[in-house]
């Protein structure tokens, strides 16, 4: 690019906000339940997980919602703790209808914790999450099943996908586990960034500048594996701690940004620039690894970030849930 064509790319640029820049090169993402949230920020996705759904099911505004989960399987069977899994079910589902009707993309739902090392039994959720938004009109297509990034989870992944049927794979920290999720064809994986960050700030007890936080380089070496190998599996960074983060991944396949850190990419108007391409990613120097479930258990378990933050994340997902079917149960 000349330098004058640089200089005028600049000027357009301070004309946008940074949100409104960084929609040019990367997908965003809301990582929310709140309609609100979603209407102002106009995301192209949104993801859920049980800890925001049981935030957004405390709200009054969504208080219609709770009775209609409740109202629609009073009948279904006996209380007890399989009513308060279709309960949720189907409240997880009723939250994601309710998200497309304002985002034009794609909504993740997120299969149950507690199922995160059994491969059959993920693999049913995800029928049954599927045949709850078909009774409601809404496509696979537009629907992302999000599993645990565990070698169980990647194998339900794979089957899944051979359906037809599209995966968010959460929980993820580290390159052997997205090399698994591309091999088995996943649609999408989550790497979180801010969750390596406590993990390293915790160890070290300093500070990362964003383009040394060592979340930022985790994506970007998955990023450039990816981009490099021809792995169509897309990289969405998730679990951001800063907006610094968000700009050292400008350019990846999509960013789920948390409403804080979209207010604050709205309110600024600096100059943001592109920092991952196909392109780049190309010409990094990176060996092809192959992975099978050997491989696999021990590079994880010889990365102790990602095998305690894995276990970490699987604790506090579940334990959101069994708050979130108290609440219920109180309610029902």
């Amino acid at each position: 690019m000349s330098q004058i064509a640089e200089m005028q790319k600049t000027v357009a640029a301070g004309t946008l906000n940074q949100l409104e820049q960084l929609r040019r090169y990367t997908k965003v993402v809301a990582d929310t339940g709140d309609y609100a949230t979603l209407k102002e920020f106009s995301p192209e996705d949104a993801t859920t997980n049980p800890s925001l759904i049981l935030k957004a099911a405390e709200k009054p505004a969504y208080k219609a919602l709770v009775e209609k989960a409740i109202m629609d399987n009073r009948s279904s069977g006996p209380a007890g703790p399989a009513l308060l899994t279709r309960i949720v079910d189907e409240l997880l589902v009723l939250f994601g209808v309710e998200i497309l009707k304002i985002v034009p993309g794609r909504v993740s739902t997120e299969t149950d914790a507690d199922l995160s090392f059994d491969t059959e039994a993920l693999i049913s959720k995800a029928h049954r999450f599927i045949t709850l938004y078909k009774d409601r009109g809404i496509g696979r297509e537009r629907v992302l099943i999000k599993i645990a990034s565990t070698w169980e989870g990647i194998c339900a992944a794979e089957a899944l996908q051979k359906e037809g049927i599209n995966c968010n794979m959460t929980l993820l920290f580290s390159l052997p586990q997205a090399l698994a999720c591309a091999q088995v064809k996943a649609k999408l994986i989550s790497p979180f960034v801010g969750r390596i960050l406590d993990w390293h700030k915790a160890k070290t007890g300093k500070d990362f500048a964003p383009a040394e936080d060592p979340g930022v380089l985790s994506v970007k070496e998955i990023y450039n594996y990816y981009k490099k190998f021809g792995h169509e599996t897309e990289v969405m960074g998730a679990s951001f701690r800063n907006k610094g983060e968000i700009l050292e991944l400008a350019g990846c396949d999509a960013l789920t940004i948390s409403p804080q850190l979209l207010g604050e990419l709205k309110s600024n108007a600096e100059h943001l620039e592109r920092k991952l391409s196909p392109a780049t990613a190309r010409q990094s120097n990176i060996e092809r690894l192959e992975i099978d479930e050997k491989k696999f258990r021990w590079l994880f378990n010889e990365n102790a970030m990602a095998t305690e933050k894995l276990a970490e994340g699987i604790r506090i997902f579940n334990a959101d849930a069994v708050k979130l079917k108290q609440y219920l149960a109180a309610m029902h």
